[in-house]
């Protein structure tokens, strides 16, 4: 497998850093190389984060990512800041909840984060949503790699009790693709 660099970001609260870093463990689970390096303000809750996480099956050289192969995008500040910098075929999921207009191209998935969420009946999930449709749309690792990924990291955590409702949210991402078209 090639090295996949994946960018995520939104405001501080929205579960950027803990997406990142489920698909790092992901990867790491799956045996392949990974990295992740978070970026926040002191602020987090309201401010801005963003994270990247890298997979791969050769051994990464850096975690630092000018120009990634994926982005999530959680608001319209992290489409505007990171979407020029995915490579020409890379893939950008968007929160088309809150991400109304955009110029890019069919690498684009607009994606309803917060409605799917509010439909599972937690706007905490939208996280998870968004990483169901990105697990969908690259390939890169496998929906139940990823779900298992997320059940130990939320288990180490001490949030175990979340993991059947973060499993149904990252099954309506990834099904969410289909009905957009994307295959």
């Amino acid at each position: 497998m090639e090295e996949y660099s994946t960018v995520v970001s939104g405001f501080g609260g929205q579960g950027v850093i803990l997406t990142g870093k489920i698909i790092a463990r992901s990867g790491m689970e799956e045996g392949l190389q990974v990295t992740w390096l978070p970026s926040y303000g002191p602020e987090m809750r309201g401010g801005t984060a963003n994270c990247t996480a890298i997979v791969s099956s050769e051994l990464i050289g850096s975690p630092v990512v000018n120009r990634p192969n994926g982005l999530i995008a959680f608001n319209g500040p992290s489409l505007d800041k990171f979407g020029p910098k995915v490579k020409e075929n890379g893939a950008i999921i968007l929160n088309s909840s809150l991400i109304e207009s955009y110029d890019y191209d069919k690498k684009t998935i607009p994606v309803p984060f917060n409605d799917i969420a509010r439909e599972i009946g937690n706007q905490k999930v939208i996280n998870m949503v968004a990483l169901g449709a990105w697990v969908k749309k690259t390939g890169v690792l496998s929906l139940s790699a990823v779900k298992n990924g997320m059940k130990l990291t939320l288990e180490e955590s001490g949030k175990g009790e979340f993991v059947e409702m973060n499993e149904q949210a990252l099954e309506k991402g990834y099904e969410s693709t289909e009905t957009a078209g994307i295959t």
